[in-house]
């Protein structure tokens, strides 16, 4: 066969408090995370959002040592992903690719073209599709591809989603297990699992599969835990006049909390490396809902991060990948249903929050209220909920 590469996807995030606002601009530069009714608005807001929220965005990274932890970790991911696939022997190349940080997609891919490899395995680390996190990287894959001939001749296969993976499983599983032992009495703790969110109208009208992959990723889970348990699946965080997932995890941990439930671990499903979302927002912002609530121990699942068994799920992945016919990236980016993103057919924007931060929410709100304002009158924003 060659020479192998892997690539791993990830989201990036801000190695030190002073790439925070670059970090953000990226971010909110991305029409797959801010769903705009005019293209033109895409940078400008990007800038605003930056440019308002960084410093409160600099405070949350400073409760998690000052930066975030996602490339380190992705990095020690790939070192132990390529000694496992030695051990199996299989070698193979790893390379990091960011979207919206160092080492950025671009990079890897100048450096992996460079390396003369033979037969390339896009190796996402998002265990369930989404149109804004392994979609929005597969769109990136495909114009860096056309727009750069060293790649033509490359051979490469692409692992779209891989939450039915039983090594994954069975890692989730035993994190989750070491943190219900630790109770009194484990089979009576509530395991809560909490997803990032996506705008509704991601699944209805363009058809991304992610919420019904995350639901079915919760039951293989418990499946595979194999303990009476009750347990709630939500979604992190929202924004907007648009509706998102349902329920959000901080309206089911009170509901929760309303019941009697006293012990909670909470599963971060839909992320496989410590980042904001799980080292802040979970473990900070929604441990102090929760007891607020009345929950009285609150425990969360780590991350898989480098989990010998979640290891040994992604080499298994790679390894199967080779033996199966390729998947090129123009087969995974199609949405069941096709709709028009750019420009929206009708006036609908959303946020997602797969992303480091989730602190643009006000600015974004009183940014577009303002252009369409100007360009409109108040009539829409009463219209749409902004005033």
């Amino acid at each position: 066969m060659g020479r192998v590469g892997v690539l791993l996807l990830n989201l990036g995030g801000p190695d030190k408090l002073e790439d925070v606002g670059p970090f953000l601009y990226n971010l909110f530069s991305d029409p797959e995370i801010i769903r705009l009714p005019f293209r033109w608005m895409q940078k400008p807001l990007a800038w605003f959002i930056a440019t308002r929220r960084e410093k409160t965005s600099q405070e949350n990274y400073k409760h998690i040592g000052g930066g975030s932890p996602l490339r380190r970790i992705t990095e020690e991911q790939g070192d132990a992903l390529k000694a496992k696939l030695e051990e199996m022997g299989k070698a193979a190349d790893i390379y990091v690719g960011m979207r919206y940080w160092h080492p950025y997609t671009e990079e890897a891919i100048a450096q992996l073209a460079e390396d003369k490899i033979d037969k390339l395995v896009i190796l996402p680390l998002y265990p369930q599709f989404s149109i804004s996190t392994s979609g929005s990287s597969f769109r990136l894959l495909e114009k860096l591809w056309q727009e750069t001939p060293k790649l033509q001749p490359l051979e490469y296969t692409v692992i779209p989603s891989w939450y039915k993976q039983p090594g994954y499983l069975q890692a989730m599983a035993e994190l989750i297990i070491e943190q219900l032992n630790k109770f009194p009495h484990p089979d009576q703790a509530h395991i809560f699992f909490s997803a990032h969110g996506v705008p509704k109208s991601y699944v209805i009208e363009a058809g991304d599969p992610y919420q019904q992959e995350i639901e079915e990723c919760t039951q293989l889970i418990m499946q595979t835990l194999n303990r009476p348990n009750d347990h709630t699946l939500a979604y992190q965080s929202r924004v907007g006049p648009v509706e998102w997932l349902q329920p959000y995890t901080e309206d089911a941990l009170k509901e929760l909390g309303a019941k009697g439930v006293k012990d909670l671990v909470v599963v971060p499903i839909s992320f496989v490396s410590e980042h904001i979302e799980t080292l802040q927002e979970i473990d900070i912002e929604y441990r102090e809902i929760a007891e607020e609530a009345g929950i009285e121990n609150f425990r969360r699942a780590a991350a898989p991060n480098t989990h010998p068994v979640f290891i040994q799920a992604l080499a298994d992945l790679v390894v199967e990948s080779l033996e199966k016919p390729d998947l090129k990236l123009s087969q995974v980016t199609q949405m069941k249903k096709r709709v028009r993103m750019y420009p929206q057919e009708r006036w609908e924007w959303g946020m997602t929050t797969s992303a480091e931060v989730w602190n643009g929410r006000i600015a974004m709100l009183g940014f577009i209220a303002l252009v369409i304002e100007m360009l409109t009158g108040r009539g829409l924003l009463h219209a749409i909920g902004l005033l």
